[in-house]
């Protein structure tokens, strides 16, 4: 199972998971006297977004784990977003239809008004058929853009940081994959993951 959150001790993972046990691990670490004493920065991220989120420590671990009890783990970058609604019988769709205003020129109106459905389902029809024809493109994207936010917080100050970043926009697996190697390995396998650009990815680029 994909965890929801990871949090990193300077370059070392420290606690993957949901966010109340990885807060919680924030927390131990943080009150442990070699933290205290000169430890790392900790740094908490989403998991899946490479967004870096703060975490509230303070209290007991009761406490802790109380305050993100009800926090919802986030969606994963690669859902499949070109996947067609779940089929149903005749009538209205039970899909939260939200009404909304659409301006449109007159020669826009009439051609949907002729389609099958009327508007509405013309509309509906064209918008899912473009996120499935898109729908690739749009996650690779948002994977290169969780790789970027989670590289910027990490490896910002890094040797390849810049080259990296070229080669993760430019999708050249093999060239991230080099440029990335001589990382402490729990980021540089993190920032794999998310671009997914793996060693074994490389291989076959």
């Amino acid at each position: 199972m994909t965890p929801a959150y990871i949090a990193y001790e300077g370059s070392k993972r420290l606690a993957a998971g949901d966010l109340p046990d990885v807060a919680a691990a924030v927390r131990k670490r943080a009150l442990q006297p070699s933290f205290q004493a000169g430890g790392l920065a900790i740094l908490t991220f989403n998991y899946a977004s490479g967004q870096r989120v703060d975490v509230d420590i303070r209290g007991t671990e009761k406490d802790v784990r109380a305050r993100y009890a009800d926090k919802p783990s986030p969606a994963p970058v690669d859902d499949d977003v070109g996947a067609s609604a779940e089929k149903r019988g005749p009538g209205r769709p039970k899909l939260g239809v939200v009404p909304r205003e659409v301006t449109l020129l007159p020669r826009h109106w009439e051609w949907l008004n002729a389609q099958p459905g009327g508007a509405s389902v013309a509309l509906r029809r064209l918008v899912d058929d473009a996120r499935k024809a898109r729908g690739r493109s749009d996650v690779a994207r948002s994977r290169q853009e969780a790789a970027y936010r989670f590289m910027s917080s990490m490896a910002g100050n890094w040797k390849n940081y810049e080259e990296a970043l070229r080669a993760l926009f430019a999708a050249d697996a093999a060239r991230f994959a080099a440029l990335t190697e001589s990382w402490p390995i729990d980021v540089r396998d993190h920032a794999r993951h998310l671009a997914a650009l793996s060693p074994r990815a490389a291989e076959k680029a």
